[in-house]
């Protein structure tokens, strides 16, 4: 099991293993990191990064194949304005 991200830089790093994955094709490691970033952001109650991270989640499991789960990670990226 990982570490929770405590902080920035390991935020930064993950994302940037992300990124990397998603660059290489490895969309179910991209996956595992950016779950991993939105777990931290949602820790940091940094709404911003929430919704920047299930974004990335959305377009991975599109990518895959997986419209309803994208569905729900571009909900959580895009709520509703009240």
């Amino acid at each position: 099991m990982e570490r929770p991200l405590h902080d920035i830089v390991s935020l930064r790093l993950c994302h940037c293993r992300a990124e990397s994955a998603v660059q290489g094709g490895a969309l179910h490691i991209a996956v595992l990191h950016y779950r991993t970033c939105l777990e931290a952001a949602e820790r940091r109650e940094d709404v911003q990064a929430q919704q920047f991270f299930a974004s990335r989640l959305g377009e991975c499991y599109d990518r895959m194949g997986m419209r309803e789960k994208a569905a729900g990670f571009r909900a959580m990226a895009n709520p509703p304005k009240l």
